[in-house]
Formats: C-alpha cells, sequence, structure tokens
C-alpha cells in the first residue's frame, strides 16, 4: 500500500499526547492471552488485568513509530472519506457525513465507555467516532501472523465500516433487536454486522484501489489474511478452546475472508446485506 506523503484527514482526534498509564509487572503470556478476548470478543477486560494498567499522571510521549501509524492511520481515514462519499452518491443518491476517528494510548473515554488496550479498536455510535490505539497493530503482525500495511488498513476500514453501518441505520436497527434477544441471538445478530462490516470493507477496499492506484494484489491478500487470522474459530483455537459457533461474535475465518472477498468483487453495498442471507 503506497500512503507515505499522500493526502490525510482533517478527522483525527489525536489523544496520545494527553494519555497516561503505565503496565504493570504481570507476565506477558497472561497479559495476552487476556487482551485477545477483550479485542476480539468486543468486551472490556481491564477488571482481568487488575493492576496492570495505572494512571501515570504523566503525559504520554509520543515515539517516532507512533507519529508515523498515525499518519498512516489518517491517510487511510482519508481513503474511506472519499471512496464513501462516491459511493454513498452514486450508489444510494445521498451525503455521505465521516466518521472523526479518535488516536489513544493506553486508556481514554467514550460515551460507549472506558477505552483502553483491553477493548481494542471499536466504533462508538453514541459520538459516531472510531477509537484506535494503534498499538494493536502491533499485536496484529506479532501475535495474530497479520503483517502488512493493508492488513492494518483493513482494521481501520473495518471500524469505519461500522459508521457507515450507522448512517444507513442498520446498526442502531440491529443493536436494538440484540438487546431483546438471548444471549444466542444476540451473538448471531453480532456475527451479522460483522460480516456486513468485513464485507463493507472490500467494497472500500476494491473501489479505493481503482481510485487511487496505490492498493496492490498483494495488499489485497493481506487483507483477506487479517480477516482469517481474527476470526472466532481461529482465536478459540490459539487460546486452546475448541471452537464453539453459538458463542462466536465476530463470525469464523472463512466467513470473515469471504465477505470480506464478495464486497472486493462485487463493489456494491447492496452486495453487503447480511441480514437477509441464510447463507453466511
Amino acid at each position: 500500500m503506497d500512503w507515505r506523503g499522500r493526502r490525510g484527514s482533517r478527522n483525527i482526534e489525536d489523544r496520545r499526547s494527553s494519555s497516561g498509564a503505565k503496565a504493570g509487572s504481570i507476565g506477558g503470556v497472561g497479559v495476552i492471552a487476556v487482551l485477545l478476548i477483550g479485542y476480539f470478543l468486543g468486551i472490556d477486560v481491564s477488571p482481568l488485568l487488575q493492576d496492570t494498567t495505572q494512571p501515570s499522571g504523566t503525559p504520554a510521549e509520543l515515539t517516532q513509530a507512533d507519529q508515523e501509524a498515525g499518519e498512516f492511520v489518517s491517510v487511510t481515514l482519508a481513503d474511506t472519506e472519499e471512496v464513501w462519499a462516491e459511493l454513498f452518491r452514486s450508489q444510494l443518491g445521498r451525503e455521505y457525513r465521516p466518521a472523526t476517528l479518535v488516536l489513544f494510548k493506553d486508556v481514554t473515554q467514550s460515551p460507549c465507555g472506558g477505552a483502553s488496550g483491553a477493548t481494542g479498536p471499536f466504533y462508538c455510535p453514541a459520538d459516531r467516532k472510531a477509537y484506535l490505539d494503534t498499538a494493536f497493530f502491533t499485536v496484529l503482525e506479532d501475535r495474530l501472523g497479520a503483517s502488512g500495511d493493508f492488513a492494518a488498513a483493513y482494521v481501520v476500514a473495518h471500524e469505519i465500516a461500522h459508521h457507515v453501518q450507522n448512517e444507513l441505520g442498520i446498526l442502531g436497527q440491529a443493536n436494538q433487536l440484540r438487546q431483546r434477544s438471548s444471549e444466542a441471538d444476540s451473538n448471531a445478530i453480532s456475527v451479522r454486522i460483522e460480516l456486513q462490516a468485513d464485507c463493507l470493507s472490500g467494497v472500500w477496499a476494491g473501489t479505493a484501489a481503482q481510485k487511487f492506484g496505490t492498493i496492490d494484489r498483494d495488499d489485497f491478500e493481506e487483507a483477506v489474511n487479517a480477516a482469517r487470522q481474527i476470526g472466532d474459530d481461529t482465536l478459540q483455537r490459539s487460546a486452546g478452546q475448541r471452537p464453539m459457533p453459538h458463542t462466536f461474535t465476530h463470525g469464523s475465518a472463512e466467513q470473515r475472508s469471504r465477505w470480506f472477498v464478495t464486497g472486493l468483487q462485487t463493489g456494491q453495498i447492496a452486495a453487503c446485506d447480511t441480514f437477509s442471507t441464510d447463507d453466511l
């Protein structure tokens, strides 16, 4: 993915210099296992970490790697804004209102609750903002085997896809239905939400490749691999568990990669209707 030197988005809220936290002394393997639960089940596991993250009282220092990660996210976000503005006009006949992306380091607050490294990237419909600690990119590459710039771009695109769902009214309706459902049914609805976001990420990727000429086939393969590596079954196996489909909240590796490819190949928002199909 060719991103250096390209235009960034103005819709970045960078809280990293005001974040302040320090890591505790708990062993690395245990922390990683707990963090992965939070990252991919969409829950805040901070209580499980006990005192591993404490306020330091001092501003966080941004490293050169932090600065580069921020620039990368800004460029990727700008690409999503241009693509979705175009697709909303051409396919839906309406205006796209872009999201704000909050960069934080270690901990921050949102209307959807506290955000920390344990919660992973997420989208909060209450303030129409996506939240991202770019340290997640390191976890993605080093711990989950999903390397490459476009694997990281897929993460950004997936969270912005949730904003697209929110703009279309889909996310609110689905979350209301989840609140009235049993745990198993709520999980099943969550899977459809996440698979649709994967598909919309693919729509963005294919359109961006044609529009900007900065994305190639190898980049697509990085995104497909990332989708596979964060499938619920893959993560459960990595945690030493037998995959239990009724507990899935994001979809299997096969489902996540297949829906991404569906969006990539069709380029159509309408092709991402995961709520009207029995074949996920």
